[in-house]
């Protein structure tokens, strides 16, 4: 009976634990504001950069295996490199995207 509360509350932290992940919009809010802040932004300033920073489409990213090959094969480093150098690139590029 113990051990069936102990996995309860386990299983009740991890799902409660999903609940609290940054959304994309609030992680591209956490980028515009470290930018607005390097830049010593104050003011209407920085109202109008944040505002220009949150509007700006982010590239959508390739979904299937095609296009993430596609999107790897076109970067410039993959031009650059040769033989296992390459293949350590992209394996790690297909992995991140």
């Amino acid at each position: 009976m113990k051990m069936l509360h102990v996995s309860l509350l386990v299983l009740g932290m991890s799902i409660a634990g999903q609940g609290f992940a940054a959304t994309p919009q609030q992680e591209k809010m956490k980028t515009c504001n470290a930018d607005a802040t390097t830049q010593a932004l104050k003011g209407d300033e920085r109202k109008a950069f944040m505002s220009n920073c949150l509007k700006k489409a982010e590239p959508a990213k390739p979904t299937t295996p095609q296009e993430r090959m596609k999107a790897c094969n076109a970067d410039p480093k993959a031009t650059a490199l040769k033989g296992d150098e390459r293949k350590a690139f992209m394996s790690e590029c297909l992995k991140k995207k």
